[in-house]
């Protein structure tokens, strides 16, 4: 009894702290402002991305990525814009600001490249598949992906002590992540996701694709995004293309194979290994 009540004191406590990170990056708030006013013009938007040097150069990688497949290269932010139309633009500054938000050097147990290689190609499969299953919102199936991990560098950069011990659990005792971070935090990367998008006020449904990104389909309210971030995280690191050490185990939750209705498991083994191509294009394309 003593023993669950610690952990509840501890798992409160984590809330607390986790309420406590930064707030929504300024020039993400302000460029999110700008696309959601309908007087807004392209140049105000790049006015504004452009005083962010780091950030302008992450988009621009974006937009000449093997992901868009452009006829001719993406020279600015005003013609990335142009190309890709302000929803794709809004997601990607969100989501690459957000990421700028946790810059951390590497250590033992982290490895910075390593983990935005695995975050941008899950994002990179998850627009790649949203696309092939015809889901609209393929911009935010990008961001989804590209966030779906948030949760491991707010533990990481806030909590390293604890990272350091998970790490050991799992090096040392055969624990798999998540049993681990159960262990030492009552807390999962997952829910801390979800806690960091509620606090930005970013749409619902991107923090639910995060919390359910390793059982989707215990996502009742909306499984189809959670799904498909669930299956990119799964591609990703079934084929080795940015796989990430966290999801070494990763195993498919069978639900997602009748709401994306892919038939079976063997057609999924099959739809998967059909992107090994394409992501091995986007991985050897990053500049990082």
């Amino acid at each position: 009894m003593n023993e669950i009540i610690e952990k509840e004191n501890r798992r409160r406590n984590y809330l607390l702290s986790i309420r406590n990170l930064p707030s929504i990056p300024a020039i993400t708030k302000n460029v999110l402002d700008l696309l959601d006013d309908p007087m807004t013009s392209t140049a105000d938007i790049s006015n504004s991305i452009n005083k962010d040097q780091a950030l302008v150069a992450r988009i621009l990688t974006v937009a000449n990525s093997p992901l868009y497949g452009l006829p001719r290269k993406v020279p600015s932010i005003e013609f990335a814009i142009l190309i890709l139309g302000f929803n794709q633009v809004k997601q990607i500054v969100m989501a690459l600001s957000m990421f700028d938000s946790f810059k951390n050097g590497d250590s033992k147990y982290w490895d910075r490249r390593n983990f935005w290689e695995h975050s941008f190609m899950t994002a990179m499969a998850a627009k790649a598949i949203a696309d092939d299953l015809g889901y609209a919102k393929t911009s935010e199936a990008f961001t989804a992906g590209l966030l779906h991990d948030l949760g491991v560098v707010v533990i990481q950069k806030y909590f390293n002590k604890d990272f350091i011990t998970i790490n050991e659990l799992v090096a040392n005792q055969n624990y798999k992540f998540e049993d681990a971070e159960k262990e030492v935090m009552n807390l999962t990367h997952q829910e801390i996701g979800k806690i960091l998008c509620d606090r930005w006020h970013l749409p619902q449904n991107l923090g639910e694709a995060i919390f359910y990104h390793h059982n989707p389909a215990q996502n009742v309210d909306n499984i189809l995004l959670s799904a498909i971030v669930h299956l990119a995280d799964f591609t990703t690191n079934t084929l080795k293309c940015g796989a990430f050490n966290w999801d070494d185990e990763i195993e498919l939750d069978d639900g997602i194979i009748e709401v994306l209705g892919l038939g079976s498991k063997e057609y999924i083994n099959n739809f998967v290994e059909s992107y090994k191509e394409h992501l091995e294009q986007q991985l050897e394309s990053l500049p990082f």
